[in-house]
This record gives C-alpha cells, sequence and structure tokens, in this order.
C-alpha cells in the first residue's frame, strides 16, 4: 500500500511563531512513518513558504527560510500545487495538509482559504469556523445567542481609545478585569487589571496586537478543559485542570515558568454529571461555531457548578506539555493514534467537500 503525503505546516506570521515549530515537531515525531510520508513546509515570519529538509529541521536553533528552498503555490490546481521557487519542481502529490500555524495568519481562516484554493484537504475546522472561532467578540455573541454561558465583556476599538470610560467598564463588571486581543491565542497580550493605572496599561498593551479588545468580567471558578475530535459526529475527551500558583495562565505560564501552572488529567473531584455537562457544552460550542476535526474548549466551572465557556482552540498545541494530546491519551488514544485520527478525517472531509458541485451543469 502507498503512503498518504503529509504536508505538515509550521511557523507564520504571528507572535505564536516560535510555539508552532515546537508543536509541530512533537507531531512530526509522532506521524506513523509506516503510513505516511512527511514534507516540511514552514512559514516563515515575514510569510514566505520554504521547503524545509529533516536534518536542519530538527535542530534546536532551526530557522524557518536559513536553508530552506522557497516554495510557490498554484490555485485552482488539483496536483502539483506547491512548487520550488528557483526550479519551478513540484513537491508531488499531496493528500492532507497538517498546519499547526497557531494565531493570526494561520489560524484564523486565512491559510485555510488558501489551502481551499489550492484543492488541498487539511487538519482543523474550515474557513467559516476557524474564522469566528478565533475572533473572541464573535464567538462570544455566537455562543450567547446559542444560550451557552460566557463571561461578560464589553469590546472596546482602537480607534475610540480616547472615548473608553474606565469607571462605566467597573460600574458593569466590577473592578477586577482581564484585557484580551480579540484575535490571538497563546495568552499572548492578556492582561490583568484591578486599578485604572494597571487597566490603561493592559489596553495599550493589548491594543499592539490588534485593533480589537475584550474586557472581561473576572470569572471565580476552577479552570478546567476539554479536547473535541471528529467532523459531523464529534466525540469529547476526559477533563482536564490547571491550577495556577500565581497570577493566571498567561504566555509565560504555558511556555516558559512552568512551575507556576500544574495541569491535573483528569481533573480532580468532579462528578460523573458535572463532566457530562462538561462535555456536552464543550460539543455544542464546537458545533456552534461550525467547527471540525480537532479543537479544544476551555470551560470555567464556578462554585454553583455553572458552566462557562472561556474560548476555543482550532488548533491547539501539540507541544509536549500541551493539553490537547495529554486529554486524548488520558482518555485511551496515544498521542500517533491521534495524529493518525486526525489526519483521516481531514482526507474524509477533503472528499465530502470535494464531492460537492461547484458548477451548474
Amino acid at each position: 500500500m502507498s503512503k498518504h503525503q503529509v504536508a505538515l505546516i509550521f511557523g507564520g506570521k504571528s507572535p505564536e511563531h516560535e510555539v508552532s515549530i515546537v508543536s509541530s515537531k512533537s507531531i512530526y515525531n509522532a506521524i506513523d512513518k509506516d503510513i505516511y510520508d512527511v514534507i516540511l513546509i514552514g512559514i516563515s515570519q515575514s510569510g514566505k513558504w520554504y521547503l524545509e529538509q529533516e536534518a536542519n529541521y530538527l535542530q534546536y536553533d532551526f530557522v524557518i527560510g536559513e536553508q530552506g528552498e522557497e516554495l510557490f503555490v498554484l490555485p485552482g490546481h488539483t496536483k502539483d500545487q506547491i512548487r520550488i521557487l528557483s526550479s519551478g519542481e513540484s513537491l508531488g502529490e499531496i493528500d492532507v495538509a497538517f498546519p499547526i500555524t497557531h494565531g493570526p495568519n494561520g489560524e484564523d481562516g486565512t491559510l485555510q482559504g488558501l489551502l481551499n484554493q489550492i484543492n488541498l484537504p487539511f487538519v482543523g475546522p474550515d474557513v467559516l469556523g476557524s474564522s469566528v472561532a478565533m475572533d473572541k467578540d464573535v464567538s462570544k455573541r455566537l455562543f450567547q445567542h446559542a444560550g451557552i454561558s460566557c463571561a461578560d465583556a464589553v469590546i472596546l476599538h482602537r480607534h475610540l481609545k480616547d472615548e473608553i470610560d474606565y469607571e462605566k467598564i467597573v460600574e458593569k463588571l466590577g473592578s477586577t478585569l482581564f484585557i484580551k486581543p480579540a484575535n490571538m491565542g497563546s495568552s499572548v497580550g492578556v492582561h490583568k487589571s484591578e486599578d485604572r493605572a494597571s487597566f490603561e496599561a493592559a489596553i495599550a498593551a493589548a491594543f499592539q496586537y490588534d485593533i480589537k479588545i475584550l474586557v472581561e468580567k473576572a470569572v471565580v471558578g476552577r479552570e478546567l478543559e476539554c479536547a473535541v475530535l471528529g467532523n459531523e459526529f464529534p466525540k469529547a475527551s476526559t477533563i482536564g485542570e490547571i491550577v495556577i500558583g500565581k497570577g493566571f495562565y498567561d504566555f509565560e505560564s504555558k511556555y516558559e515558568d512552568k512551575n507556576n501552572a500544574q495541569l491535573f488529567i483528569p481533573a480532580e473531584n468532579l462528578s460523573a454529571d458535572i463532566i457530562k455537562k462538561i462535555q456536552d457544552v464543550a460539543i455544542r460550542a464546537y458545533q456552534c461555531l461550525e467547527l471540525e476535526g480537532i479543537t479544544r474548549v476551555d470551560v470555567f466551572l464556578t462554585g454553583n457548578n455553572d458552566i462557562l465557556v472561556n474560548e476555543v482552540n482550532t488548533l491547539p498545541g501539540f507541544t509536549s506539555i500541551s493539553m490537547y494530546p495529554k486529554l486524548w491519551e488520558k482518555s485511551g488514544m496515544a498521542y500517533s493514534d491521534l495524529i493518525t485520527h486526525i489526519l483521516q478525517y481531514a482526507i474524509s472531509r477533503g472528499h465530502r467537500n470535494q464531492s460537492l458541485k461547484s458548477t451548474r451543469k
């Protein structure tokens, strides 16, 4: 049986560029090489695509584009869509792409739209789901419309920053606030404020990453996460919990100061009824945003056992410490088997979508 060709796409024009590379290496090591051949495609922080070689890619100090050959793509083609710029040589027939490009320009529907244009099936939600899930404001509005609880928030726009009224925001949401760029992941640009000075500093920092930001009411509760997998009939994993030593689960707690956050998989002291409710909410959120493939759903569990969706991550981290693969491992699915299932879902969806008519004839 011939092997499937997988294009593993990583990097990208995003503050999460380095995290993406680390995630991709974990995926590369876990892919079943008896089933799949892997083509390594790195996207530099300037947005250029490069064909990378394993020997260079696996180096600790690897930088996209330093030794790779620059690539170009051919929209509308059904094969040989990706070629080497200098020679025009094709990378061959690619069966599926696995983009693990976290954040803007890779997780927000832009890359997904390009992959559709070159007729290449891919892992993760399609354009619509990727776009609305990336925008915390839009996803929150969709959740509220669907009756899915989430934290109260105020939306601020950079062109109206001179009209921001701190007192009115505090009157509505309380003095403890979380400020987030609307379109960012890995807690990049997220800050906690408890007074005017820290609020103004947080606003200025968040507006560096986005022209729209959220100011959210602080939620007192446990921070829980659930992994969702599948297309038309998704399934939910066991529940994990993040316990923070100090502060909140920001970028440093996730990737730098690993001693500040503890991950419990499965989460302790949850009744079977609460686990089922969290899984049901995770799947409802997944379907509400038209998601397919993979997603991690983050929720709060309050003291009254209310479940509030915090956010969803459509291309969750796959590093050695990432919650998504760990949740499935604890649910009985080994890392390598998880990658195989994810790729099979992508190929299946690609066949389904390509069966649809694109002309009136």
